[in-house]
């Protein structure tokens, strides 16, 4: 009966083991209430501490990931106002990282703030998500968002990787529709959730796709062995949104890549040959003028 007893108790520590090693996200969650005027502020540590287990503990894929492989990712969220006990209005900002080949360095994949975030949460009831329904607003968003950061990783690893995590993603935007908070649907505007994965999918919008996963694993990947031939193959990734960008040039999507990628691509070229330089600043003054400013700094 002891043999019986300890042979359980190992089956059920190697299966927790398996379970805890199989998730996918290694998220760090922070609620910041500084804009609310409560006295009583534990809801925001329940709450901090129930969206961290909603993004970690939960398997989101079908594929097994060992502990090191779990995409790091974070999520801020900034309460603007307590409009009741149980009523929320906030923004989300959502980051991930993958790492780079033979490297100590992890590029920004997604660096996303969602200003569109209300929901409801109550510190004594679980967090209820389905797959198949819109039950609460906030599992919907997180959902959504771990999806997203899930398919980009997939991108970066293989041409249109993510497509099957971008179509649970869409699914999410589908069920939410008769949703009464906002960032859901197209009409309200061009730049929320709708529209983020949208973009993904569209067929005029390939080259985005392709360029995600050039720029990280034939440009990026390969700086480890060649700096000089993985930043070309960089440079060449970025002439693919310009396909997107003659198709469709106010593509939201677009303002999303380069959120995340502004910076990396100003601090690799700043080391690159002057045609490089002078070929990429005149085809991301072209297809995002928002960051032109930075791009000057390639030329120093």
């Amino acid at each position: 009966m002891i043999e019986y007893i300890k042979i359980v108790l190992l089956s059920c520590c190697i299966s927790l083991f398996m379970s805890v090693s199989a998730q996918e996200l290694d998220c760090k969650v922070q609620i910041s209430s500084t804009q609310v005027q409560a006295t009583d502020k534990s809801v925001f540590d329940v709450m901090e501490k129930n969206i961290f287990e909603f993004m970690n503990s939960r398997k989101w894929t079908n594929h097994v990931y060992q502990p090191n492989e779990r995409i790091e990712c974070s999520i801020l969220i900034n309460v603007n106002e307590m409009v009741s006990a149980t009523e929320f209005k906030a923004t989300i900002q959502i980051q991930s990282r993958r790492p780079v080949f033979n490297s100590s360095y992890n590029s920004t994949l997604l660096n996303h703030i969602d200003k569109e975030f209300e929901f409801r949460f109550n510190e004594f009831d679980n967090l209820q998500y389905s797959e198949n329904s819109h039950l609460s607003n906030l599992t919907s968003v997180l959902a959504f968002y771990a999806y997203i950061i899930i398919g980009l990783d997939y991108d970066s690893f293989e041409l249109k990787g993510g497509t099957p995590y971008f179509l649970q993603a869409q699914k999410i935007v589908s069920n939410a529709q008769g949703a009464a908070e906002p960032g859901w649907k197209a009409f309200e505007n061009n730049t929320n959730r709708y529209w983020i994965v949208q973009d993904l999918l569209h067929p005029t919008h390939e080259s985005l796709r392709q360029c995600y996963y050039e720029y990280h694993r034939l440009g990026f990947d390969e700086m480890a062995k060649d700096v000089a031939k993985g930043r070309a193959k960089v440079l060449e990734s970025l002439k693919l949104l310009d396909n997107v960008y003659k198709a469709k040039p106010g593509a939201f999507h677009l303002q999303v890549f380069f959120n995340s990628k502004a910076d990396e691509i100003v601090n690799l070229f700043k080391g690159g040959l002057a045609n490089e330089k002078s070929e990429v600043i005149t085809l991301l003054d072209k297809i995002n003028p928002m960051n032109g400013s930075k791009y000057k700094e390639i030329r120093k």
